[in-house]
């Protein structure tokens, strides 16, 4: 015979006989306040109707109980969360790095990917890296995220104005 003890999930509710007060306040299967009676007299009741006897909130004085098919309610609880995880949407961070003297064909570029992942729901950071010389003109990559904000097309928010991190300028948009 194991010696194991029987150890309790953090979301299982004590049914039945795993209830250890002597007196609850029972709520019945059709969602009646009883009152505050014996534990017996509650399991009785449950058994009568074809139900278990659930602890629904164990912290209270006395603790709360109903009468209910503890099977069909551990299903449906399951099927609210896969429904809730279901309809989860994620958004995910996509970074755009150019340089400040961007021009042409490369912004066109840069744009009609900023315009892609916003229409997916993604959030853009848009970074101005600068190198060198490039670090004199701040104002050209100001400029430049500017533009960007103007050019892109549909609704959309700025989550984090241009701001200057050390050698990289960024600025974040969202939908």
């Amino acid at each position: 015979m194991d010696n194991k003890k029987f150890v309790k999930k953090e979301d299982e509710l004590r049914k039945n006989k795993e209830i250890r007060a002597s007196q609850i306040r029972l709520i019945d299967e059709n969602g009646e306040n009883i009152g505050v009676i014996s534990l017996s007299q509650a399991l009785s009741m449950a058994d009568n109707a074809g139900l278990d006897l659930v602890e629904i909130s164990p912290n209270l004085e006395p603790p709360v109980c109903k009468i209910m098919d503890y099977g069909r309610f551990k299903f449906e609880k399951q099927k609210k969360k896969q429904e809730a995880k279901k309809n989860q949407v994620i958004t995910k961070l996509k970074e755009l790095t150019f340089g400040p003297s961007i021009e042409g064909e490369g912004y066109e570029v840069k744009l009609k990917a900023a315009q892609k992942f916003l229409e997916h729901g993604d959030k853009v950071k848009l970074t101005v890296r600068f190198k060198g010389r490039d670090l004199q003109f701040k104002q050209k990559g100001y400029d430049l995220l500017q533009k960007f904000k103007a050019d892109l097309q549909g609704n959309f928010k700025i989550e984090k104005e241009p701001l200057m991190e050390g050698k990289k300028l960024s600025m974040i948009i969202s939908q």
